[in-house]
């Protein structure tokens, strides 16, 4: 088994682990939505005026849309649709009247979710200087050949690895560095749970760790439930299918790093 695999399993079976991840997944939940002042006096005028068309186009307008309903993301991308479903509008127009105006405030004014914050955090705790080094600007990163960690957005990421690194997997990368004259790239999961969406975060991670023809090691900076020692899918597959890959918590992802 990769030693990483080993060490960053009996990290999170000995030790703080889930103390220490804290650091780099603060996810405390943020504080209620903004909700614009004169969407919402629309959506208070229309409600009150019951009037189905005018009520749903202004809620589209918000970034949540207070019901759950398999139709709100049709609706959303093709306003049209309004006018030609009648039908459709009055059955979720129900369910927004049954609620009220107080209901309807409350649900789109919640937090965003914790796990839809997860992303720009681990990039977070690189700029607080956790690797040892403070991530750099591109213009920075190409100056010299000095150990350096990419500050960029995903795609930024990708096209600099695509670009310089021959890597041709069309996905956004999460990581990319150089220590040692040696080029990292990799993408960073938080797995909080087994099943559906968590398993489609896993592979991502594995399918940028399988590109070929990459001029760069590929690492996957996982964190979470794959490293509960069980009979669990993901700690199966890193203990067995994907057990010589760079797979690795973030916690023992300097130590990685500086051992190159």
């Amino acid at each position: 088994m990769n030693r990483w695999i080993k060490l960053s399993i009996e990290y999170a079976n000995q030790r703080s682990y889930l103390d220490d991840l804290f650091k780099v997944y603060p996810t405390i939940p943020e504080g209620i939505r903004d909700i614009n002042e004169e969407i919402w006096a629309d959506v208070e005028k229309y409600f009150n005026r019951k009037n189905n068309d005018a009520l749903i186009r202004e809620l589209l307008k918000l970034n949540l849309f207070p019901i759950k309903d398999s139709y709100i993301a049709y609706l959303k991308r093709d306003d049209s649709a309004i006018d030609r479903n009648p039908r459709t509008i009055n059955r979720i127009c129900g369910r927004l009247y049954e609620m009220g105006l107080d209901k309807i405030f409350e649900r789109c004014s919640e937090p965003k979710e914790t796990n839809r914050q997860i992303g720009p955090m681990f990039r977070e705790w690189l700029r607080k200087k956790s690797l040892g080094i403070t991530p750099v600007d591109l213009s920075e990163f190409i100056a010299n050949n000095n150990d350096a960690i990419l500050d960029a957005g995903d795609n930024a990421m990708m096209d600099f690895a695509k670009n310089n690194l021959g890597y041709n997997h069309n996905k956004g990368l999460d990581f990319v560095a150089r220590f040692n004259s040696r080029y990292i790239i990799g993408e960073a999961k938080f797995l909080t749970d087994f099943g559906g969406h968590q398993n489609a975060q896993f592979n991502d991670a594995i399918s940028t760790v399988e590109a070929k023809g990459v001029k760069a090691l590929k690492i996957a900076v996982l964190d979470g439930v794959l490293y509960i020692k069980g009979k669990n899918k993901m700690y199966k597959s890193i203990t067995e299918t994907y057990k010589d890959y760079n797979i690795m918590s973030a916690l023992v992802l300097r130590e990685f790093l500086y051992q190159l």
